[in-house]
């Protein structure tokens, strides 16, 4: 949920000066300097003002990236657990 926040926050950080800076005669002609305008002033903003959304979203991610992982050693021991669990069925025994 967090993640959501800090994206619309840093796409309102771009859309309002595009918004603003598109009301000038000059920036409607040059659309593409006004998307690089909007683009550096959106970035400045959210470097500025959303260091803590930012820094709450980074945690959000981590914490679900930490209970993602999974380690190769332990997929290693669940190859050979298989493995020799299927040997010893296939064993005749006496």
């Amino acid at each position: 949920m967090k993640l959501l926040v800090y994206s619309l926050l840093r796409l309102a950080a771009f859309v309002v000066p595009f918004v603003i800076m598109w009301q000038f005669a000059v920036f409607r002609e040059l659309w593409w300097l006004t998307a690089i305008f909007a683009t550096l002033i959106g970035l400045a903003l959210s470097i500025l003002f959303l260091r803590k959304p930012l820094a709450e979203a980074s945690a959000q991610l981590g914490a679900r990236r930490k209970h993602a992982v999974v380690r190769d050693e332990d997929i290693e021991d669940e190859a050979v657990e298989a493995s020799n669990a299927s040997t010893a069925d296939a064993q005749p025994k006496p």
